[in-house]
Formats: C-alpha cells, sequence, structure tokens
C-alpha cells in the first residue's frame, strides 16, 4: 500500500477583487476562442457580487473543518490547496508541497460525479502541474468520485426537508421537486464514463437516493444549469428557466430546487439559482424555495476523511448505490472535448 504523506483540496477557484474577474474568465476558457465581449457578460455576475467568487473562502472553510477533523481523529496528514484557475494555482502549491519534502499525496476534486470537467481534468490539471514543477514533485492520487456517499447525499436531503418547510403545506399536493447541475455539451456526456453517460447516470442515482430520503411522496426531475456554450451546439437540456415554465403550465404550484451538481453554494448557484430561477418563478407566481448544499456540513467533512480512510487504511465503504466506482480512471475514460467556442 501506498504511503500518504499529505492531502490536497482540489478546486476550480475564482476572483476575489474586482480586478481579478477578467483574467480568471481568461484563463476558464482559455484555447476556447471565446471573444473578450462574451466574457465581458459573464463578468456582469461577478460584480454583481463585488467581484469576489464565493468559492475559495467555501475552499478554505472546507480545509480548516477537515485539518479539524483529521486531527480529532488521528490523522497527521498536512493539508494544502490548489486551483485549477486562480490562486491558489495547483502548480504553486505542489512547488510548496515539494519543498515541505512531501512526496505523494491524496487529492479531493469538490466534484462529486464522472465527466471530462469533473473528474478528468482534474487528472489533467495534476500531471501538468507536476510537469510544471519539475521531477521532484510530489505524486498525487486523486479520491474516488462520491456522488453516492451518505455524507453527500443525507445534507443534501436535509436542506431539501428545510425548503419544503418554507412552502404553504397546504399546496404540496402541487409542489414539485426539481434538481440541477451544471449543464455540459451532449457529446461531452455521452463519453463520460469509459461506457458513456456517466455523469447523467450519477446525478440520476444522486437525485433519486435524496428524493427518497427527503420526499418521496413529491414528483422530480432533473434538469440542467450554467450553460456556457454555443446556441449551435447542443447542451443538456432543459435549462432550469425552461423547465419552471414547463411547470408553471401543468398546474404546479411550487418548486423546491435542489443544485445536487454542486457541493457548495458558490456563484454559479447563487446567480442561477438565487437570481435568475427565482426571478423566472415570481414571474411564473410559483412558489419558490431553494435548497442548500453541503458546504462543511459535518457528515460531508466526516465523508471526506473516510475516503482518505479507504485509501490508506482499507476501511470499508457503505454503499447506497449501485454504480462502480474505481479509483483510477480507465484509459477510455472521459475524452477531452472538441473546442468550438462560446
Amino acid at each position: 500500500m501506498v504511503a500518504y504523506d499529505a492531502f490536497l483540496l482540489l478546486s476550480f477557484g475564482g476572483p476575489e477583487h474586482p480586478d481579478d474577474v477578467m483574467p480568471f474568465l481568461r484563463n476558464v476558457t482559455r484555447g476556447r476562442g471565446i471573444p473578450e465581449e462574451r466574457l465581458a457578460e459573464v463578468a456582469e455576475h461577478y460584480y454583481h457580487f463585488g467581484g469576489v467568487s464565493p468559492i475559495n473562502q467555501q475552499c478554505r472553510d472546507l480545509l480548516a473543518a477537515v485539518t479539524a477533523d483529521f486531527r480529532a481523529h488521528g490523522i497527521t496528514l498536512p493539508t494544502y490547496w490548489g486551483n485549477r484557475n486562480w490562486q491558489p494555482m495547483l502548480a504553486d502549491t505542489m512547488a510548496q508541497m515539494r519543498d515541505d519534502g512531501i512526496t505523494s499525496a491524496l487529492g479531493f476534486a469538490t466534484s462529486a460525479y464522472g465527466g471530462y470537467s469533473s473528474c478528468k481534468q482534474y487528472w489533467e490539471d495534476i500531471a501538468q502541474a507536476r510537469a510544471k514543477v519539475g521531477p521532484s514533485a510530489p505524486a498525487v492520487a486523486k479520491l474516488r468520485q462520491f456522488h453516492d456517499h451518505p455524507g453527500f447525499v443525507a445534507p443534501h436531503a436535509d436542506a431539501v426537508t428545510a425548503a419544503l418547510a418554507q412552502l404553504d403545506p397546504a399546496r404540496r399536493a402541487s409542489t414539485r421537486l426539481v434538481f440541477t447541475a451544471h449543464s455540459i455539451p451532449v457529446s461531452m456526456a455521452r463519453t463520460a464514463g469509459p461506457d458513456g453517460g456517466r455523469y447523467e447516470a450519477q446525478l440520476h442515482e444522486t437525485a433519486a437516493l435524496v428524493h427518497a430520503a427527503a420526499a418521496p411522496d413529491l414528483p422530480w426531475d432533473l434538469v440542467w444549469q450554467s450553460r456556457s456554450g454555443p446556441p449551435q451546439v447542443p447542451w443538456l437540456e432543459p435549462d432550469i428557466n425552461d423547465h419552471l415554465t414547463a411547470l408553471a403550465s401543468k398546474d404546479v404550484t411550487d418548486v423546491v430546487v435542489s443544485p445536487i451538481g454542486f457541493v457548495s453554494d458558490h456563484l454559479e448557484v447563487l446567480w442561477d439559482l438565487d437570481n435568475e430561477a427565482r426571478d423566472t418563478a415570481a414571474e411564473l407566481g410559483l412558489g419558490y424555495a431553494r435548497a442548500g448544499t453541503p458546504g462543511t456540513d459535518p457528515r460531508f467533512v466526516t465523508m471526506v476523511r473516510e475516503l482518505v480512510e479507504e485509501r490508506t487504511n482499507g476501511v470499508a465503504r457503505e454503499r447506497l448505490g449501485t454504480l462502480p466506482v474505481w479509483d483510477q480512471c480507465p484509459a477510455n475514460c472521459c475524452p477531452p472535448p472538441q473546442r468550438r467556442g462560446a
């Protein structure tokens, strides 16, 4: 068994000052040929929140909680954090790890699902960062996907229960659960996982688990948000706003929107759901409540430790779902997307 000597939190990154916004968006979209005017449109979402994405502070909070939990349970691994698109950049973090004498780390990505952007690209990020740091860069083994882990499912389920309590109980019979996740190109969805379709399959499984735990009497749907591609390229549909319009025409009176595709309330959740979708619901006369995400819920923090213990101590996994998992991506998993602009 490999002797790991550090824990590494892997995340997307986000701007923390208005001057960071455009450089950050250029990092995210590098090589995709996206025009500056389109980036400027997206930048307005960040400026709406003062030019600060909450994701970096959420990562700091999660890392602090994980570090404290490790110490409370006798895990002595030092903890680090590196991002894909903004400071602290992964290569800089790995250079610090090298200087600290780290040789082999366990990496936890803030994405529960399989797919190119949500899983395989993190492997590519690790490889690129190691190449930049040089031959003394630490090895990093990414921990497995966790879409069906109780520590991920239970906080989402409790958040749905809390959101339902905000709505009129007299209208429960006409209330619907709407689960959301980040849309991706249909071509990418088809090639997710070694057999294709893994991203959607895992999300459907998570939605079914959360539904069963929170409100098995209510109907539910899985829909999509945060599309960023050009109109001529098919992405997963329906969009949350289009779906709300369809529901309103079917005598649905209230909706609970649960962003099961996310681990924290970062900017896309706040903008797409707390602004755009909420406004759409208000225009349609729908009662609307948005469920929270795990964040630093103690059960989610415990899950991170359990994933580490799985790899280091052979601790048995509690299995809720049915899809197979693996610790290393098969060679045919999730080919990189064909970039066509946005």
